[in-house]
C-alpha cells in the first residue's frame, strides 16, 4: 500500500517498475510528474510503457498481514498485472492493522523507514505527507500525535516527522539531514521534514501539548500509545476509553489501569519494554 496516497493502484509492482526500477533519476521524474497529475496516473502510465518494452516477464506479490507476516505470494503475469494488482490491494487493505478509537493524543515511540516509506503508515496514524490532518476516512481521527524517537534502523532518515505536532529532542539528535532532505526533495514532499515544536522530556512534551485539543481537564484528554505504526497487537490506551475498549470484541484488556512511569529526568520507557516488564 501507499503511504502517501490512496488509489486502486499504489504501491506495488506498477511503482516498483516506476519508480522503483527508475531509481534516484526516475523516483525524482516521476514524483515532479505526479505533482501536478497524480500519483496513480503517473505510475499506471510509466508502468505500461515499462511492460510495452517486452523485458519484464512478471511479477511476484507479497501480501502482508496485520502482524507484519507474510500472508500471500501471488505469482502474477504480465497480462493480467494491472487489473490483478487492483484486486490484490483490495484485498490487502482489507487486512491491515488500525488504531481502534480517535484519540486526543497518539504517542508512537518511534518512526523510520524500516517501519513504512514515509517514517510512518500515513493510513494508521491518519496524516498526509503534505501536513493534511485526518484525511482518511478509513482510519478514526487523532487531534495531536508525539513522536519519541527515531529507529536506529532507519539510519538516521527523519522522514516523516513533519506529521508530528511535538517531537522529543532525542528524535532531533537522531537526524541525518542529509539523507532525510534526499528523501523528502526527491519525493517532492518537504513538510514531511518540517521540525515541530521540541522538548528535552516525554513529560513536558505531553504537558505542553494537551491544553490544545480542546478539552479544559487533563483527565478527559484521551490517550493511545503505540511502539510504531506497523507493530499495532500491543497498545496501551488511556482509562477514560475503557468502556468503548470493552465494547470492542476485537480488543482485549491484558492488564491493570497503570500510572504513566517517567524516571527522574521526566521520560517514559518504551511501549513493548514496559509490556515486557510488566508482564
Amino acid at each position: 500500500m501507499a503511504h502517501g496516497f490512496a488509489g486502486k493502484i499504489e504501491s506495488g509492482l506498477f511503482k516498483m517498475m516506476a519508480i522503483g526500477l527508475g531509481k534516484f533519476a526516475g523516483a525524482q521524474r516521476y514524483h515532479t510528474y505526479a505533482y501536478r497529475l497524480g500519483l496513480e496516473h503517473v505510475i499506471r502510465t510509466v508502468g505500461r510503457q515499462v511492460l510495452k518494452s517486452g523485458k519484464i516477464l512478471g511479477g511476484l506479490a507479497i501480501l502482508e498481514d496485520a502482524n507484519h507476516h507474510t500472508a500471500q505470494l501471488t505469482a502474477v503475469p504480465v497480462a493480467r498485472m494491472e487489473q490483478q494488482e487492483e484486486e490484490l490491494l483490495a484485498r490487502v487493505k482489507s487486512w491491515m492493522g488500525r488504531i481502534p478509537a480517535p484519540l486526543n493524543i497518539l504517542i508512537i515511540d518511534e518512526i523510520g523507514k524500516n517501519y513504512s516509506g514515509a517514517g510512518m503508515d500515513t493510513k494508521v496514524v491518519n496524516r498526509g505527507v503534505n501536513g493534511q490532518y485526518n484525511p482518511w476516512d478509513t482510519a478514526p481521527a487523532f487531534d495531536r500525535i508525539f513522536l519519541r524517537g527515531l529507529s536506529e534502523h532507519s539510519y538516521g532518515n527523519g522522514v516523516g516527522l513533519g506529521m508530528a505536532d511535538v517531537i522529543h529532542d532525542r528524535l532531533l539528535k537522531a537526524i541525518d539531514w542529509n539523507p532525510t532532505q534526499i528523501n523528502s526533495l526527491t519525493a517532492s514532499t518537504p513538510a514531511a521534514i518540517r521540525t515541530p515544536i521540541h522538548f528535552p522530556s516525554d513529560r513536558m512534551c505531553l504537558e505542553k501539548i494537551w491544553p490544545t485539543v480542546g478539552k479544559t481537564k487533563q483527565e478527559d484528554v484521551t490517550i493511545g500509545w503505540i511502539a510504531n505504526s506497523l507493530d499495532l497487537g500491543t497498545l496501551r490506551m488511556s482509562e477514560n476509553l475503557l468502556a468503548e475498549i470493552k465494547s470492542n470484541p476485537r480488543l482485549e484488556v491484558i492488564g491493570e489501569p497503570e500510572e504513566l512511569e517517567f524516571d527522574l529526568q521526566g521520560n517514559l520507557q518504551g511501549l513493548l519494554q514496559a509490556a515486557t516488564v510488566g508482564h
